[in-house]
Parts: structure tokens; sequence; C-alpha cells
């Protein structure tokens, strides 16, 4: 991996609301992003924080995580608490997709994608643990994140892949024959081919310096961006070679310890053959826990999950 470059903050807008943790910026420059009280929001003129202003554009009742632009402006949106949610950003109607799987109750949601032909997939980050123990299943590493389909005429989802390490971001190719998942607890993308023989099948994509949260594509022919919400720790690369009894012990002590995000913060780019293309980072940083990157204009706007607002950041140039 090329030598990391600097990541230049610009300035922060406050959303009146904690833990921003997906961000996606809209055809016409503005970013939506959900906060910790169940509200989706839309941020105008992030360039800007004298003028900056955030409308509400629905509340789903639950905690809002990963979120989908779809072409006809409604918005795709994995609820940590409800499911795989449809919300009109028109009214503010909320329709519950699905929130089952195979008599399972979905909880955990993290990131969902639309292909051209209507199908929805989306990723469960854990099945042992719910979105406040989050780090319970990353010192357990229990790979028992998910894969799912949801088909264009609806009904109840498939799995279509199982024993993923904290499933997490997900973002299409070009050209839509395979998927890019982030698993956050081994801090790499992985492949998922969906023509061909090998389709289903998980595939190496790219090894990251830190562990990657949600994912964004840049447009058709762009990269795509990978926040990391923090940088390695070879301590628990250790733990993760431990016997299960040791790691789960360990698990019942982190959801109990008091948490505070690295100071490192960094967002990764990396185009479709799994090669980097930016790999941005700042130590020392006032904003913490970068959980989601996406870009707009000459900007790059990063979101968190522990954060009361979002940072606006200078894109880089052009490789």
């Amino acid at each position: 991996m090329d030598r990391p470059t600097p990541l230049v903050p610009l300035h922060h807008v406050a959303l009146g609301a904690r833990g921003p943790e997906d961000v996606v910026a809209d055809p016409h420059g503005r970013v939506l992003t959900g906060v910790a009280d169940g509200r989706i929001l839309r941020v105008h003129r992030l360039g800007d924080p004298l003028t900056a202003r955030t409308e509400v554009l629905a509340e789903t009742g639950g905690r809002p995580l990963g979120l989908e632009l779809l072409p006809d402006g409604d918005l795709l949106v994995c609820d940590a608490e409800r499911g795989l949610l449809r919300v009109d950003t028109g009214d503010g109607t909320v329709r519950v997709l699905a929130d089952s799987v195979a008599g399972e109750r979905l909880r955990f949601c993290s990131n969902a994608v639309a292909l051209s032909d209507g199908s929805v997939y989306f990723t469960v980050s854990s099945r042992r643990y719910p979105l406040h123990r989050w780090i319970g299943d990353i010192v357990e590493h229990s790979g028992t994140g998910r894969l799912l389909r949801l088909a264009p005429e609806g009904g109840e989802p498939e799995v279509l892949l199982d024993g993923l390490q904290f499933a997490n971001g997900l973002a299409p190719s070009a050209d839509g024959s395979f998927l890019v998942i982030a698993e956050t607890g081994s801090c790499r993308l992985t492949r998922i081919p969906l023509t061909g023989p090998r389709a289903g099948h998980a595939e190496p994509f790219a090894d990251l310096p830190g562990m990657p949260d949600n994912l964004w594509r840049e447009g058709p022919g762009g990269p795509v961006w990978a926040a990391l919400a923090s940088p390695r720790v070879p301590p628990l690369d250790l733990l993760h070679r431990a016997p299960r009894a040791v790691r789960r012990g360990a698990a019942r002590a982190a959801v109990r310890a008091p948490y505070r995000p690295s100071g490192t913060v960094g967002v990764v780019a990396v185009d479709d053959r799994g090669r980097t293309v930016h790999h941005l980072t700042r130590r020392r940083s006032a904003f913490r826990m970068v959980t989601s990157v996406c870009v707009t204009g000459d900007h790059l706007v990063l979101g968190s999950l522990w954060e009361p607002g979002v940072a606006v950041c200078a894109r880089p140039a052009a490789r």
C-alpha cells in the first residue's frame, strides 16, 4: 500500500444530534444521514459552516445506520432495531421491507445497496451482539455477520453468505457483476461475485490498514471509498487467534469497559481491482471514529457513530 497522505480537515458542522453513522451525497450536493434519535436528516450547503442548514426528512422509530439513495429519490435505510426500511424523502413515510429471515428477527442491519434489476443486498453485522454492544463482536471475532438479498418483488430475504467478520459496508462494482463488502473485524474488503461459477462465494479483495466501516462508491466510474473506524490494533489481532472461550471472556469485559475511540482517523479509496487510489490519515484528530465518507464537490464529508456532527475535509487531488 502507498504511503498515506494527510487528511486535511476544513470545518465541522453540528447537527444537534449524535452519531451521523453513515453519510451519502445526493445529485444536488446535499448530504443525508441518520442520527441516534432515529431521525433522517438532509444537510444543505456543507461547504460553509455559517450557512449550513439541516432539515428532517423522516423518523424511523429506531436507530438508522447505512443509507442508500434510490433512483426515484427514496432512501433505503438499514435500521439496527427495525430492519431494512424504505423512506419516502418527500413525505417522510417509512415502510418496513424486511424485519426477519428464516423466523429470526433482523437486528443490527448495517448497510444496503440496490442493483439495476431491483434487488437489494444488505448486511447484518452480528447475530450475537446488538449495536450498543458492538465492541463485543469485534473482540470475540464471532463470525456471525451475514449478506442477505431481497428480491425485486419483495418477500422474505434470503441469506447469501454467512460467517462474515462483522459484515458492514457494501458497494457494487461499476458493472454490477460483484459486490464489495467490508469485514470490520478482519480489516479487509471481500469480493462477492454475483455472476459466473463463483457467484455467492467470498474472495479476498483488499487488506486495509484499519477497520473498514461504511462503503460509498463515487459514481459509476469512481472508486469505492471506505471509512476506517479504527486503525489496526495488534493485540486484538493476537486475541483473534486465541480459543473461543478466551475471546468470549475478553468480549464480556470489553462491553462493560468505557470506550474512547482512537485519535488516528483515516479513509481509503480503492478501484474495482482492489488497488489503493487514496489513503488519507490524520493523527490526534478532534473528530473521532470515522464510520463513513462521501464526496460532494471539492469536499470529503465524514460521518461518525461517536460525534455530534459531520466533518468536512479537503478532497484529494485525482491520481
